[in-house]
């Protein structure tokens, strides 16, 4: 019967070592073996990619003329903004696309569809490319100066996997790093693989699958440190997870004293 014990609890043995997360597998910005050594305090120089217009893309054009400031200064708001900012506050709050109602969509031939001018192809243009392009457009059917707004209607972005939160998010900023980018998805969980990250991204031409590693502090000299709309973040499992682990050290005891009652149990039984 001694010998038997041990048998049975050899694999739970086994699976405690196995089930245990190290800190190196969890631990962001690293300075990995085989990598130059980057200090902390370092200046380390990245380069922020500029983003050219596809299909699916919302942007918010924002018109005015010298008449329109004349008659209400330099105050670009519009008169409805209360109102329009409480309706797009609350479909932020409902995970809608808060632009989707108000701005122009790029179609499949990469066209916009404007007031007067009519169908305006922006595709594989950057930002500032789209606005010159509307001033000169404008510029056919008005004589007086004209203001031209344009931004991307918010960074699309969808996490899924082992985040604390996955789902769609839209943020309304210009830039967004990648970290940011988990953070807002309430972290990675602690079995997230975090140096076989899989990024999908959008490109005018398709779609390219890229690989990060989060744990590598070179990753902010990457092409991806900054996200793009319409990324999506995959976050795939360690193999432990298939072992069954604790978030922390008393989890992994609890399932500890748990086997070992099992364990027990199944001894007492046998023994009768």
């Amino acid at each position: 019967m001694r010998k038997f014990s041990k048998i049975l609890l050899l694999p739970i043995l086994i699976w405690v070592s196995f089930s245990c997360v190290p800190n190196k597998k969890v631990i962001y910005l690293q300075n990995l073996d085989g990598n130059e050594v980057i200090p902390e305090g370092q200046m380390m120089t990245y380069e922020i990619p500029e983003y050219r217009l596809q299909f699916n893309d919302i942007i918010d054009i924002d018109i005015k003329t010298s008449e329109d400031f004349i008659k209400s200064g330099f105050n670009l708001k519009d008169q409805g903004a209360a109102g329009g900012g409480a309706m797009m506050g609350q479909m932020a709050q409902s995970g809608g696309d808060i632009y989707y109602m108000t701005g122009y969509s790029v179609d499949r031939e990469g066209n916009i569809r404007l007031p007067i001018i009519g169908e305006v192809n922006v595709k594989n243009l950057t930002i500032d490319e789209t606005r010159l392009l509307l001033e000169t457009e404008l510029k056919k059917y008005v004589t007086t100066e004209l203001y031209v707004k344009v931004k991307l209607g918010g960074i699309r972005f969808a996490t899924l996997g082992e985040f604390r939160r996955p789902g769609k998010y839209t943020i309304l900023q210009d830039r967004m790093t990648i970290f940011e980018a988990i953070a807002q998805a309430g972290d990675l969980t602690t079995v997230a693989n975090r140096d076989q990250i899989l990024l999908i991204r959008q490109y005018p031409e398709g779609t390219k699958l890229h690989r990060i590693n989060l744990m590598d502090r070179n990753i902010i000299s990457s092409p991806f440190y900054f996200i793009q709309p319409n990324d999506q973040i995959y976050a795939e499992p360690m193999r432990v997870r298939e072992l069954g682990s604790g978030e922390n050290v008393t989890q992994t005891l609890a399932l500890l004293v748990s086997s070992i009652s099992a364990f027990a149990l199944v001894l007492n039984l046998l023994t009768k």
